[in-house]
């Protein structure tokens, strides 16, 4: 039996599971990421693949990561604050000499899009936008493959609607952590953002409020994307997005304000995957060919 064995790299955990032939995933594990000092995210993988070989056959290895990646290269070409010292990291030429299998590295984003394309909402679909709603805000564009610029920066959403006046981007007003911050101002430190929505379910005219001002900073970027690159679907990923139909529709009603009359033709769907999104698509090269 051939497998491959996924990790997803990021800011908080690092994921990994084992992928056969038969496209299923298996054996997962979730270990907490170490402040990168000394290159220690970089040992942790290698920690891992080291002891998956201790008892399993593998035959590649797929990296998803937070930060800019070069593909070809495998490395880490730019990272925000998420990761400590994470630009530069040389995932695929280090491992590979370490180890002797094919590497793979991908954004962690992208990788999440491509699991999507492969096994998820978006199967057998064409020119996909995927947004990943988290602790920041990341988007990914796949036509026939995936689509990030000349420099590897396109698509890095949460940079758009940058406000002179409160110094705040997109991520900094659409995230889930700037709901969270929302939720704690307002509602109290013990509501949790899924109780929020429970609420705003049972017509609670607080928690609706909430989600509907959210939906509106959400819907604005999403009109952006629409706008500029007129996509077939844009996948909605991250954890928020286990709120189903119910976020949909707070979104799509929103988005209608921002663009113009007759405009949203484009299908707005959840992701399927949810956590296991960037785990399949780290691995998706190696079946690229069936």
């Amino acid at each position: 039996m051939v497998n491959y064995l996924s990790i997803d790299i990021g800011g908080t955990y690092i994921k990994s599971a084992l992928i056969n032939d038969q496209k299923n995933l298996y054996g997962h594990q979730k270990i907490k990421t170490k402040k990168n000092i000394d290159e220690a995210i970089l040992k942790q993988v290698e920690e891992i693949i080291a002891t998956t070989l201790s008892d399993t056959s593998i035959d590649g290895i797929g990296i998803s990561t937070a930060g800019i990646v070069d593909r070809v290269k495998g490395e880490i070409i730019y990272a925000g604050p998420t990761i400590y010292q994470y630009k530069g990291t040389e995932f695929k030429r280090r491992l590979f000499e370490m180890f002797h299998l094919p590497i793979y590295v991908e954004n962690d984003v992208n990788a999440a899009l491509l699991g999507e394309v492969w096994q998820g909402a978006a199967q057998n679909e064409n020119q996909v936008y995927c947004i990943t709603l988290g602790t920041g805000i990341g988007g990914a564009y796949y036509h026939h493959q995936i689509i990030d610029g000349i420099h590897h920066q396109a698509n890095s959403v949460g940079y758009l609607l940058f406000d002179p006046m409160t110094k705040t981007n997109y991520e900094m007003r659409a995230s889930t952590s700037a709901l969270n911050k929302r939720i704690l101002t307002e509602v109290g430190e013990n509501v949790t953002t899924e109780e929020v929505f429970e609420r705003a379910k049972q017509k609670d005219a607080r928690s609706t409020a909430i989600i509907e001002d959210w939906s509106m900073e959400v819907a604005k970027g999403i009109a952006q994307i629409i706008l500029l690159i007129d996509p077939k679907c844009i996948v909605i990923g991250g954890g928020i997005s286990r709120q189903g139909d119910y976020l949909l529709h707070h979104i799509e009603k929103q988005l209608q304000l921002f663009l113009p009359t007759d405009f949203l033709k484009t299908e707005l769907k959840i992701a399927q995957l949810y956590n296991d999104a960037a785990l399949f698509g780290a691995v998706y090269p190696f079946f690229k060919g069936e």
